[in-house]
C-alpha cells in the first residue's frame, strides 16, 4: 500500500521529534553517544510506551544491547541478552585478524576445512564472524557461562559450555582466539559506574596483574593448534610486554601487537611455529 507522501511526511517529523527528546534525555544521564542511541531507541520500539520504558532503563546505565536485544558487530546484527558482557567495537580489529588468518588456512591446506575455536566467546561475537567471513570453517565457541553460551547458540555459534579449551582436540585447530578478562582487578573500580553495575564480573576481572585468564588461554591454545597455527587475545595496557615470557615458554614465536588509532593497545597475535 502506497502511504500518501503528507503522512510519511508528518511520520518522518514525529520519529525526528522523538528522537530528539529521547536524545535529550540520554544526555542529561550521561550517555557519551545520546543521539545515536535516541536513533536506536526509536528505531527499535514497537510503541512509544516500551520506549519509554526502554529509555528509562537506558537513565539507570543498563546496557543498551540488553535493552533492544541487538547490535552490530562488524557490521552484522548480533543479539545480545541480560546479563551477557557486551562486545566492543575494538574487539572488531580481532576478529577481522582472526578471520583472515582463518582465510589463508583454508586456502593453504585445501580441501581440508579450517577450524577456530573462540574461547571465553561470550555472545559469540568473534565465532559469529569467523563464520559468516570464512563459509565452511568449522567454528566452535566455548564459555563457562551458561547465559552466554544460550545467547552464542542464538547468534548461530556452536557453542559449548566449559572451561576454556578442556572440550576441544589437541592438534586441531588453526586459529585460536580469546577476548578474556584482562582487567587488572585494582583497575575494576575505574570502569564506568553503568559498567560495574550491570556487566558480568568474571567477563571483566583478570586478576591481579589482569592476565589470570589470559595464560590460561595460551597455555591451551599451545595445545589446540596445529603447526603454523595462531593465537590472538585482546589485551590492553602493557600486557604484551607481560605475555612475551608465557607464550615464548608455551613454544609461540614472537608475539606481534596491534593497537587502536589512539595508539592504545588492543590484542596480541602469536603463532606456533610450523614444525615444532
Amino acid at each position: 500500500m502506497t502511504v500518501p507522501s503528507a503522512l510519511q511526511t508528518d511520520a518522518v517529523h514525529t520519529s525526528t521529534s522523538l528522537a530528539a527528546a529521547v536524545a535529550e534525555r540520554l544526555a542529561v544521564a550521561g550517555c557519551v553517544a545520546a543521539e545515536e542511541e535516541a536513533d536506536e531507541l526509536v528505531a527499535a520500539a514497537p510503541d512509544e510506551d516500551v520506549l519509554d520504558r526502554w529509555v528509562r532503563r537506558r537513565e539507570q546505565g543498563e546496557p543498551l544491547a540488553w535493552i533492544t536485544g541487538t547490535m552490530l558487530f562488524c557490521g552484522r546484527p548480533l543479539r545480545v541478552g541480560p546479563g551477557v558482557y557486551v562486545p566492543r567495537y575494538e574487539t572488531e580489529e580481532l576478529a577481522r585478524r582472526a578471520a583472515a588468518h582463518l582465510v589463508d588456512a583454508a586456502a593453504r591446506d585445501l580441501p581440508r576445512v579450517p577450524r577456530a575455536a573462540d574461547l571465553c566467546t561470550g555472545a559469540g561475537a568473534v565465532a559469529a564472524h569467523l563464520t559468516a567471513a570464512v563459509p565452511g570453517a568449522t567454528v566452535v565457541g566455548v564459555d563457562i557461562d551458561p547465559l552466554a553460551v544460550t545467547c552464542a547458540r542464538r547468534n548461530g555459534v556452536a557453542a559449548v559450555r566449559s572451561d576454556l579449551d578442556a572440550p576441544l582436540r589437541s592438534g586441531a585447530f588453526d586459529v585460536v582466539t580469546a577476548v578474556a578478562p584482562y582487567v587488572p582487578r585494582r583497575d575494576i573500580g575505574f570502569l564506568p559506574a553503568d559498567v560495574q553495575r550491570y556487566e558480568p564480573r568474571q567477563a571483566l576481572d583478570g586478576g591481579d596483574d589482569g592476565l589470570d585468564v589470559v595464560r590460561r588461554v595460551v597455555a591451551g591454545a599451545a595445545r589446540l593448534l596445529r603447526p603454523g597455527g595462531w593465537l590472538l587475545v585482546e589485551v590492553g595496557g602493557d600486557q604484551d610486554e607481560l605475555l612475551t615470557r608465557p607464550m615464548s615458554a608455551a613454544g609461540f614465536a614472537t608475539p606481534v601487537s596491534w593497537r587502536d588509532e589512539d595508539g592504545d593497545l588492543r590484542g596480541v597475535a602469536a603463532r606456533m611455529p610450523a614444525a615444532r
